[in-house]
């Protein structure tokens, strides 16, 4: 089958690998709808982590199940179904908790696993025209037959999951007012999904005009950090008071308006920005090794952080990637009912072959490229 494969820093390609197969009963095999790339495989694809040449990419995956293994007991072939992100056992103590962002089957001597990412065990990815998933009746999440709200549903695998996790994360409530670092597609989820619950004020921080055209697109306030401190801007808009929620959605390639990185800029400026005994959540990458930091500190995934301010605020902070299947059934219906329409940062549509020059304009951020979906069956 076609795949894309890492080769490099700034290098993939997409060529033939083997095909999936069924190596345990409880397996089944999956033809790719739909595949996106995410902000996060840009971390890979810049030799920012420990992945490794030859992986392939692809975490968020929806498409149609051609055949299952004899242990799968709810799912069928021809099933429609959404993957999360993250590849779960659904029986570990984490599992049982909910928390299967961080499942302790299925990726040895480490809490949690993902396919096509570096160091999340041994799963590949799905930017391919097949994909194998484990614990299938576990980890599938059945769709409408058929190919209507593709572009919605192609959103569950992980960045709308993600989203709303930043707001739960800050446990945001109606009628609150929430500062988004990030107007990248997960920042704009956050704020999505923050409108959903009832926010009576979001903010999207960011300086890209595509990104803070989208934000405004759906009721939020686009605040445009090139033009000025958003912290300032922020406090300025709240009569000084500061919000009372905060997502980072951002992470540790966090950049100044002089284009600088600065690992710690983003949680800094939401320690600042929200109020006293406010709350934050971070869905934005932190790891704990970073061979392309700006110091010896960051490259080690220490950072300058302001521990005083966070503790004389009385803030408290959630952090961790999403547990996708808390909250993909209950998006899926918003979804289905209507209520919720996440497809509108797709971007691009483009064929599986076309996935070397999406990734080259999305690092470079280029308008128009800031949500690819690749359709590997097209």
């Amino acid at each position: 089958m076609r795949a894309v494969v890492y080769h490099g820093a700034n290098n993939v390609t997409v060529e033939n690998v083997e095909d999936p197969r069924i190596e345990d009963p409880n397996d089944v095999i999956l033809k790719i709808t739909s595949t996106a790339i995410c902000g996060s495989d840009l971390h890979m694809y810049e030799g920012r982590t420990k992945a490794q040449p030859g992986m392939v990419f692809g975490h968020e995956n929806m498409g149609i199940v051609t055949e299952v293994g004899p242990g799968v007991a709810r799912v069928r072939k021809g099933d429609r179904v959404s993957i999360p992100f993250n590849v779960a056992c659904g029986f570990c103590k984490n599992c049982f908790a909910g928390n299967t962002g961080f499942c302790l089957t299925v990726n040895p001597n480490f809490a949690g696993g993902a396919y096509g990412y570096a160091a999340m065990g041994p799963y590949r990815g799905g930017q391919a025209e097949y994909l194998r998933v484990p614990f299938a009746d576990f980890n599938c999440l059945a769709l409408p037959p058929g190919d209507e709200l593709e572009d919605d549903f192609a959103m569950l695998a992980d960045i709308f999951p993600t989203g709303y996790h930043g707001t739960a994360l800050a446990d945001v409530r109606p009628g609150e007012s929430v500062a988004v670092m990030g107007g990248g597609p997960v920042g704009l989820m956050a704020a999505y999904s923050a409108m959903l619950i009832g926010a009576a004020k979001v903010f999207v921080v960011d300086r890209v005009p595509g990104r803070l055209r989208l934000a405004e697109s759906i009721g939020a306030i686009p605040i445009d950090f090139s033009k000025g401190d958003p912290v300032m801007q922020i406090l300025d808009q709240t009569n000084g008071d500061g919000t009372d929620k905060g997502v980072d959605a951002v992470g540790y390639q966090a950049h100044g308006t002089g284009g600088e990185e600065q690992p710690a800029l983003v949680l800094n400026s939401l320690v600042e920005i929200v109020r006293a005994t406010g709350r934050i959540g971070v869905v934005g990458l932190y790891l704990p090794s970073d061979p392309g930091a700006p110091d010896e500190h960051s490259r080690h995934g220490e950072l300058l952080f302001k521990a005083g301010k966070f503790f004389e605020k009385g803030q408290r902070m959630g952090t961790g990637q999403a547990n996708v299947k808390a909250y993909n059934q209950q998006l899926r219906d918003l979804i289905i009912a209507g209520r919720a329409k996440p497809g509108f940062v797709v971007s691009k549509r483009l064929s599986l072959e076309e996935a070397p020059d999406a990734y080259a304009r999305f690092d470079r951020r280029e308008d128009g490229y800031s949500k690819v979906v690749l359709k590997p069956a097209a």
